[in-house]
């Protein structure tokens, strides 16, 4: 598992200052506004998939989207060469590759692009996941490890590209909009998985290779998606002529309370299990108020997401992408007990949760 950040990195007080002057917030109510949320977003510094300057000179949704498409297709190529790498793998070995994004749009996709450009095998299967914003991250684990059940001698690789910086509009000064503008970063992030046939011909490997030493390196047991009903403008894009403008409802944060902690205990009993079984957390980073909910939901202390915390304040939400990247920073800074299970958890539009159960490998 390897993470991609753009070169551009800027301290949330200096991009709050540029998007007030690019929504034209004035020095009024808005920009006070507007100041007050980014403060309160839990973001330190953000990575921009270009130099703030250039932000205002976009003319429309076709320029953002290019520079979607070529920030995208960079930081992807180099999240996926360095997670090959770490596996102690070459691109011709990728039998399946797994693009998710949500914050632009590219025909060819974003991992067809890359698989160019890395030179993979003409015979690759491609799959690209579009629409699932925030849950892509998990949601992608667990459909590839569906796959490789049925493909027990496959190399699979889940690419997460987001520029979510590109889909901030300069017209409008709404709650969601002004959130966003706080919260979300760019960022590209890449997993390797191979299947348990494959797993046995790799020293050290496992079901899901990641970050470090070969006991960082866990398998995922078993997986759960929920779906809940009238939910659809909880989360999500109203596509209009200025691009894609943030659907951002209230109510996430009781969706959460609500739901999370019967979704989670009912997972894990069809395993035998419960929450006092589950050794560590990775929990997508979708804000302040969201991360709150969630440790009320699951009863667990702040610090059981303490790396989901300091994610957000380092790199702010990378959409799809953040999940993979508290995955990588839990496995290199707090390594999992030999033997122990973990669950990842990230939720997103539909409005849905994915659940993946994992276990470190035992010690040696």
């Amino acid at each position: 598992m390897r993470g991609a950040l753009p070169e551009h990195v800027y301290p949330q007080e200096e991009i709050t200052a540029a998007v007030a002057d690019v929504m034209g917030a004035g020095d009024g109510p808005r920009r006070r506004m507007l100041t007050q949320v980014h403060a309160n977003a839990g973001v330190r510094q953000r990575h921009l998939a270009l130099p703030l300057e250039r932000y205002t000179a976009l003319r429309d949704f076709g320029e953002a989207n290019d520079a979607f498409i070529e920030a995208a297709v960079e930081l992807g190529a180099r999240a996926v060469t360095d997670a090959l790498a770490a596996a102690g793998l070459a691109p011709t070995d990728v039998d399946l590759l797994v693009g998710a994004t949500v914050t632009g749009l590219a025909v060819p996709s974003v991992e067809a692009r890359v698989a160019a450009r890395l030179r993979m095998r003409t015979d690759l299967r491609r799959m690209p996941l579009v629409g699932l914003g925030c849950v892509a991250g998990a949601a992608g684990i667990a459909r590839i490890h569906d796959y490789l059940l049925g493909h027990p001698g496959d190399v699979a690789v889940l690419l997460a590209t987001e520029m979510c910086s590109l889909t901030v509009q300069r017209d409008d000064t709404s709650p969601a909009n002004m959130v966003a503008s706080g919260l979300f970063g760019d960022g590209a992030a890449a997993v390797v998985l191979v299947g348990r046939d494959r797993a046995a011909s790799l020293p050290g490997a496992a079901s899901l290779p990641g970050a470090g030493a070969p006991a960082a390196r866990p398998e995922v047991l078993a997986t759960r998606s929920r779906f809940y009903d009238g939910t659809e403008r909880a989360m999500g894009w109203d596509v209009g002529p200025t691009g894609l403008r943030i659907v951002l409802g209230v109510e996430v944060p009781e969706l959460v309370r609500s739901h999370v902690r019967d979704d989670v205990d009912g997972f894990l009993s069809g395993h035998g299990l419960t929450r006092e079984d589950i050794g560590w957390w990775v929990a997508h980073p979708g804000g302040p108020k969201v991360l709150e909910a969630m440790q009320e939901a699951l009863q667990v202390p702040r610090e059981a997401l303490g790396v989901t915390w300091d994610s957000l304040a380092r790199i702010g939400n990378l959409s799809s992408a953040s999940v993979l990247h508290v995955l990588a920073d839990t496995l290199r800074t707090r390594p999992p007990a030999p033997g122990s299970l973990g669950l990842l958890l990230a939720m997103g539009p539909g409005f849905c949760l994915e659940m993946v159960l994992l276990r470190a490998p035992e010690g040696r």
